[in-house]
């Protein structure tokens, strides 16, 4: 617990020296190794732990290192994958990130082909299809991007290895979208928009059209008739991402602009006020892992404020305010000695720098 009151203490330090107000938080190599810590820490940390699992039998019963050696550590499975993706985001932003060598052996070892061919072994048990979907799906994604992007030896080896699960996740997801009826406009894990802005990302950085043009289709299907998204209605009690703000932000990414823009000014009125208000979403208790959620939800809605702000600046500039309130509200909370929020908050940490 103290190693993490210092590191929350060096973390703020980082943020408010010579009277540096919260609002000019960057991803600087300091914030970096700060927040690098927290998935080092997990990455092959077995428990405790939470399998989603279906059992057949009980031939089934294994230990989580044995049912997912890549992705064993940090709580689950998609903390585990995105706890991954937030170690190479950073090398690769910081090629002198502290514990560079510690983190690469980490992920070499995790990584490796034949703990990569176990994944793909578990997600082809005829009763094991649906596991992960979508929100694990697409972290997986994302740390296939993050890999293929770097320059550096030792990511094109993990790409490569990790290379035949990420194509069997865009299998799935090709399969899955025409037969998914009905969107999931939740809070949580199943959230429709989230799992798809992701996708479509891999998609268009791999060029990969069948992918593209079906996460394109159905989220037309899905969304494109929705108006007057219920902002009041945010949050529910166990949020994690904004239902409203994700539908944005994925509208955002596959309509051309002018096209976004009047669909947007149906749906989501009230951003287009340069005096929007939104209270940030307050978290009561810290150590309950449900609970705690709500620091997620901030950081959701503060990448989805941001991509807009700088993609469309004259339409949503006045959103960075907005941003910079619900990111500061809980970053500081990410490094509080509590496993139930720091096996996750730092991706999601991370990813909000990532948008600004």
């Amino acid at each position: 617990m103290k190693k993490f009151h210092l590191l929350l203490f060096t973390l703020i330090n980082s943020i408010f020296v010579s009277n540096i107000s919260a609002q000019d938080v960057e991803l600087n190599i300091t914030v970096a190794n700060n927040l690098s810590k927290l998935p080092l820490k997990c990455l092959q940390k077995e428990y405790p732990n939470k399998l989603n699992q279906l059992l057949n039998d009980s031939s089934e019963l294994l230990s989580p290192i044995q049912l997912h050696p890549a992705f064993y550590g940090c709580f689950d499975w998609h903390s585990s994958v995105h706890g991954h993706w937030s170690l190479v985001f950073l090398l690769n932003k910081f090629p002198a990130l502290e514990n560079r060598k510690e983190i690469i052996q980490k992920l070499q070892i995790n990584l490796s082909k034949a703990n990569i061919q176990a994944e793909i072994d578990y997600l082809n048990k005829k009763h094991e299809k649906s596991f992960e979907r979508t929100y694990g799906w697409a972290w997986l994604l994302k740390l296939q991007l993050e890999l293929e992007k770097s320059n550096q030896e030792y990511a094109r080896e993990l790409a490569e290895n990790l290379k035949p699960l990420s194509n069997l996740i865009v299998e799935r997801y090709i399969e899955f979208l025409p037969r998914l009826m009905y969107p999931q406009r939740v809070g949580t894990h199943a959230n429709t928009a989230f799992g798809l802005s992701l996708a479509y990302e891999y998609a268009q950085f791999s060029k990969n059209d069948s992918l593209m043009l079906a996460i394109q289709d159905q989220s037309k299907r899905f969304f494109i008739n929705d108006m007057d998204c219920p902002f009041s209605w945010e949050p529910s009690g166990t949020d994690f991402l904004s239902p409203c703000m994700e539908e944005l932000h994925l509208m955002q990414l596959i309509l051309p602009k002018d096209e976004f823009i009047s669909w947007a000014k149906k749906f989501a009125k009230p951003l287009f006020d340069k005096a929007f208000k939104w209270e940030t979403a307050k978290v009561s208790d810290r150590e309950d892992g449900h609970l705690v959620h709500l620091d997620g939800l901030n950081f959701s809605r503060a990448w989805c404020f941001y991509s807009l702000a700088k993609t469309y600046p004259k339409e949503f500039g006045h959103l960075k305010s907005m941003a910079d309130l619900h990111f500061n509200y809980s970053i500081e909370a990410i490094t509080d000695g509590n496993y139930e929020g720091e096996h996750w908050l730092a991706s999601f940490a991370l990813h909000a720098l990532e948008m600004k």
